[in-house]
């Protein structure tokens, strides 16, 4: 049953919160890039560092952060003073055991970066790596060249971060089986502690998408894709990597704890032009422009483009598609003390739906996508998304 006082409750008063800081600077947008990013000088990153300090006074009071996410863009493509400032501004308002990530270019890197945001309070570190295949790093459009990440996780290593992911785009126009496990096995040798491998998606006014209706590129086959993917998940197992979500995979104690709690629904501050956030009971995503969301904050105005209040119902679907994602999956215990709802009343319908498909599995008192479903996950999550 429906527990909405406890459930607003909870919603209103977190225990705890995580915070991610969208960085929207970028020295080249690349072909497939939909996020929000641009190049800007030094005035307006200045701008953009006085905003999101002030957003975030804005949300007063906030618990400490459990988790400290930058990413972009590329955070390692804005003025080094100015990160360093950041850092030394956000990494004091994390508790002391809390996950510090930070997304970077490997071109945009070195030895002295590196031990800087160290000392400043980053433990996570995220190589935007993307391929080990020359001609589609081009074909992608970045800046980077292979020997260029391999030296940025030297220098992360020599650095001292311990915690190092590499992040892979698979199912690339032209690549083929045989290059794409060519890059896990590189990507392997680095020696990683965790491995983000996502499929070559085709969104936003990018210019793939345009090339792609232009006629000038074509696809890879659903069959190749689904191919390259069922090789990521057995290439990584039995390189000791664990899978914990659909796209991720990490050695034992690795898992990102932030995105993890995307994946729980628990409750996040999103703080910059673009950022998405979930705090007491309200989703909300900014302006997708900097100079519109620096108007608004510096009016003490919050810089939304959209914000929603789930209804209990919404929450628990939402809750339920998030969770279906992870290796885990979905607790039924822990899905009633969050969201109010037995799990079996009510998805009774798309469960037995699932499970007689082969879809959905059982494990461990958890319901979980099985294996062959991995690949076909958002077919099976959609009938979850409503009741």
């Amino acid at each position: 049953m429906n527990t909405g006082a406890s459930h607003s409750s909870a919603l209103n008063t977190p225990a705890d919160c995580s915070v991610y800081i969208h960085i929207p600077f970028c020295t080249r947008k690349c072909r497939y890039c939909a996020f929000y990013s641009i190049t800007a000088d030094s005035r307006q990153q200045q701008d953009y560092l006085n905003a999101i300090r002030r957003e975030l006074e804005m949300h007063a009071p906030c618990p400490s952060f459990s988790t400290v996410f930058l990413g972009g863009g590329s955070p390692s493509a804005m003025q080094r003073d100015l990160l360093y400032a950041l850092l030394d501004w956000i990494t004091p308002q994390a508790q002391p055991d809390a996950e510090r990530t930070i997304e970077v270019n490997p071109r945009q890197t070195d030895a002295e970066f590196f031990d800087q945001i160290r000392r400043r309070g980053i433990n996570r570190i995220s190589i935007g790596a993307q391929s080990f295949n020359p001609g589609e790093l081009t074909f992608l459009g970045r800046i980077h060249d292979v020997q260029d990440t391999v030296q940025c996780v030297d220098d992360a290593r020599d650095a001292g971060f311990d915690n190092i992911g590499l992040d892979l785009i698979f199912a690339i126009p032209g690549s083929t089986l045989s290059d794409w496990k060519d890059s896990l096995d590189k990507a392997i040798a680095l020696q990683p502690r965790h491995i983000s491998a996502y499929s070559l998606t085709y969104e936003g006014n990018t210019p793939l998408v345009r090339d792609t209706a232009a006629g000038q590129i074509t696809p890879i086959s659903d069959e190749l894709d689904r191919r390259m993917y069922e090789l990521t998940i057995d290439t990584l197992a039995a390189a000791g990597f664990q899978q914990y979500e659909i796209s991720n995979f990490a050695r034992p104690g690795f898992e990102c704890r932030h995105n993890l709690r995307y994946w729980k629904n628990r409750p996040y501050i999103g703080l910059g032009p673009a950022a998405a956030g979930w705090f007491r009971g309200k989703r909300t995503e900014n302006i997708p422009d900097l100079q519109s969301y620096i108007a608004a904050i510096e009016h003490r105005q919050f810089a939304y483009e959209s914000e929603h209040a789930p209804t209990p119902e919404e929450f628990a679907c939402e809750t339920a598609v998030l969770n279906l994602r992870t290796r885990t999956g979905i607790e039924p215990v822990e899905f009633q003390r969050q969201t109010g709802y037995d799990i079996a009343a009510l998805f009774a319908a798309p469960i037995a739906e699932h499970l007689h498909l082969a879809h959905l599995e059982w494990h461990k008192k958890c319901l979980r996508l099985t294996r062959n479903a991995l690949g076909i996950a958002d077919t099976v999550l959609c009938d979850f998304a409503a009741i």
